[in-house]
């Protein structure tokens, strides 16, 4: 056991933050994201069991949002013609986002196949059991200081 660590964080997905560098990215995906076709040259990691607010309340615990880019975090936006309105668990993000990262969580609300393409390139896919749609977002991991 450890002290402080956030128990939604599995000892798989504690490695992996650990071995992301200041700039590498880490998608937190819903249950509809296309995780293991997106994911096949990312590390890809499963919490099937969890929604996304509570893994990214506990990722940001122990990463910092990389604060030379002008927005650090991504979201898949409402496809065109989806009769889907703006997804309540954006709210629920802004606010975990300000908890942890005040004045460093702005948000690129990025197309579909776009998002897609950005999360091949990522380091690091988490599958959720996320139930709510367009839940999926990207973050850009910062230089820990100490």
């Amino acid at each position: 056991m450890l002290k402080g660590i956030p128990a939604v964080l599995s000892p798989e997905l504690l490695k992996v933050l650990c071995e992301m560098g200041h700039g590498d990215e880490i998608v937190i995906a819903d249950g509809n994201f296309p995780t293991e076709s997106v994911g096949k040259n990312a590390k890809v990691v499963r919490l099937d069991g969890h929604g996304v607010p509570e893994i990214l309340d506990a990722v940001l615990q122990l990463i910092p949002l990389d604060p030379y880019v002008e927005k650090p975090v991504a979201l898949m936006e409402v496809t065109p013609g989806d009769d889907c309105p703006t997804p309540e668990i954006w709210a629920t993000y802004e606010t975990i986002l300000k908890k942890h990262e005040p004045a460093n969580h702005e948000i690129d609300y990025t197309e579909r196949f776009a998002f897609y393409e950005r999360a091949k390139k990522a380091y690091c896919i988490v599958a959720t059991g996320e139930g709510a749609i367009y839940a999926n977002i990207l973050l850009k991991k910062g230089v820990v200081k100490n």
